[in-house]
């Protein structure tokens, strides 16, 4: 069966910055991406249908009149949700809440059909809506995604120097500490009473770290001497991080190596938070929390007491910086110098609050990308530059 995963313009806006560089599929919650969740749950030869720009990269693998079954790229499966897309016979539509999220058909009819078409859907599951969903949701998905994922597998036991609080097994039997192959971890101390803990292949948890679970550390990812995470908290692969974190998604190859506070956060891929810096989660008044929205331009209702920082891929914070409760920032941009910003920072800004901010030309942020990959033995292909060009143009729409 051929699935498309695709993105609506309103989804793509709402999950602005995060969707700038990826079709809202490859976004990671829980253990691993919303494609490889669907990839389990209905098996297929799945592409993604994501806006114009990005499909030079992610390319949509079906033709106009090629038959397909089209799901929404922000949905969240399980057993249920897959079966009911799976038994949908040609010309049929489900809806939920959110509108059509799953239809069988040729291409051409799909991209024809108007929103109320189907019938409604008798599971209304879980969709990422807005960026916040992210996290909000991330610690349920750890453990859905630990039960299939690590389901009739053998981890590796931990270093007998690392202490285990809470029970060892979840209520069906299954282990709720699960160690890749390659994994290291030492003197550690994890507490599984929330939850289960997932380590990844070869990533490494350093002596003196706290852990709560439900948490996933993903492959070749490091926890760093005396750490505190707690529960909630998922590092994609190739990430380093250190200090206090709560409640926190990392896409992958982004760091927060030292000491500074992190709470209920998205982080994109190639991000830097350098030492000593804090994001505020919760507001002095504890008031419900705004937090920017790019489809309306404007600051919109969480209906949340806790919300912390959105950082779009490839930005950085230098050293001792803070950022206000909700703080949203866009892809390529230099953050540095005390004092709080502006609660929203477009794409490729350079500067502080006192000194105020600059616009970043494309090539510098060119040569800055390539640089930083590098290290990880990656290339900037030219399809990323495309993808970069595009969004670079279409950031001063945000100023």
């Amino acid at each position: 069966m051929r699935v498309v995963l695709f993105d609506t313009k309103e989804s793509y806006e709402n999950l602005l910055p995060l969707s700038y560089t990826r079709p809202v599929a490859a976004f990671r919650i829980g253990i691993v991406t919303i494609r490889e969740k669907w990839e389990h749950f209905l098996p297929g030869k799945y592409s993604y249908y994501p806006t114009e720009y990005l499909r030079e990269k992610f390319p949509l693998e079906c033709e106009e009149e090629e038959e397909a079954l089209f799901i929404a790229g922000n949905k969240l499966p399980d057993k249920a949700t897959a079966l009911e897309a799976q038994q949908l016979k040609r010309g049929d539509a489900l809806r939920d809440s959110g509108g059509i999220w799953a239809y069988r058909g040729l291409r051409s009819d799909f991209e024809a059909l108007q929103p109320g078409y189907g019938r409604e859907s008798q599971n209304d599951s879980r969709r990422i809506n807005f960026v916040f969903d992210i996290f909000r949701m991330n610690a349920e998905e750890i453990v859905n995604d630990f039960v299939w994922y690590t389901h009739h597998r053998a981890g590796k036991a931990p270093d007998s120097s690392t202490t285990i609080i809470g029970e060892p097994q979840l209520p069906n039997g299954m282990p709720a500490l699960f160690i890749e192959p390659g994994a290291c971890v030492e003197n550690a101390s994890i507490n599984l009473k929330d939850g289960p803990v997932y380590i990844g292949k070869n990533a490494h948890v350093m002596e003196g770290s706290c852990l709560r679970g439900p948490l996933a550390l993903c492959d070749n990812s490091k926890i760093r001497m005396g750490s505190k995470i707690y529960g909630g908290s998922t590092f994609g692969p190739f990430c380093k991080v250190g200090g206090e974190i709560d409640n926190t998604v990392m896409f992958g190859y982004s760091n927060k190596a030292h000491d500074g506070y992190l709470g209920n956060a998205v982080i994109g891929e190639w991000c830097n938070i350098g030492a000593g810096t804090n994001s505020s989660n919760l507001k002095n008044d504890y008031s419900k929390i705004r937090i920017w929205n790019y489809a309306t331009q404007r600051f919109m209702r969480t209906d949340l007491q806790f919300c912390g920082l959105i950082m779009g891929d490839h930005s950085k914070a230098g050293i001792n910086c803070m950022f206000n409760t909700a703080t949203v920032i866009g892809v390529g941009v230099n953050f540095h110098g005390a004092g709080f910003p502006r609660q929203f920072i477009p794409s490729f800004q350079n500067g502080s609050p006192e000194a105020g901010f600059s616009d970043v030309s494309i090539d510098t942020f060119m040569q800055v990308a390539s640089r930083v990959m590098a290290r990880r033995g990656l290339e900037l292909t030219d399809q990323d530059r495309h993808i970069f060009e595009c969004i670079h143009k279409s950031a001063s729409r945000f100023k």
